[in-house]
């Protein structure tokens, strides 16, 4: 996911994308412990994404960037 499909997501989006990817991090933990993770690089993946979005919406809290 790349920053510029974020900044034109609206709130209910970025609540309801954050809160999915959250939901498959805890389903790729658990994978893990379990020893049935395929990838082991989509958990990098999803915490980074996880990451991206809580920027935007920290940005827009404060008023920074382009589309706050």
């Amino acid at each position: 996911m790349k920053a510029k499909e974020i900044r034109q997501m609206n709130e209910t989006e970025l609540n309801n994308k954050l809160k999915d990817l959250k939901g498959e991090l805890f389903n790729l933990r658990f994978q893990m412990a379990t020893g049935q993770l395929d990838n082991p690089m989509r958990l990098k993946g999803v915490r980074r994404d996880i990451a991206k979005i809580k920027t935007v919406v920290r940005e827009r809290e404060l008023g920074i960037g382009k589309e706050a």
